[in-house]
């Protein structure tokens, strides 16, 4: 299995283009994992960078040209969406 690239919101927020509340309510509607480490982290989640968009920026001054698109939300088990 591939090692995980795991970041926390605001790498994750620079990655996509988009700000620290999207990033967040992506990972609570199911369109991208939330891992939970409180050992690492402040608040304990960590985001996979394979799992989330691209942005579009420039390659030299890497000012954001594009956001990156809004994933779709992943298949759930059924008994977890009940929760």
């Amino acid at each position: 299995m591939p090692e995980q690239k795991l970041v926390g919101e605001d790498l994750a927020a620079y990655w996509a283009g988009r700000p620290t509340s999207t990033i967040r309510r992506w990972g609570l509607e199911g369109r991208i994992t939330r891992h939970e480490d409180h050992g690492r982290r402040k608040n304990g989640v960590l985001y996979d960078l394979d799992e989330l968009p691209v942005a579009e920026r420039d390659s030299d001054t890497k000012a954001l040209i594009k956001t990156a698109k809004t994933p779709k939300v992943m298949k759930r088990d059924p008994l977890q969406a009940a929760a």
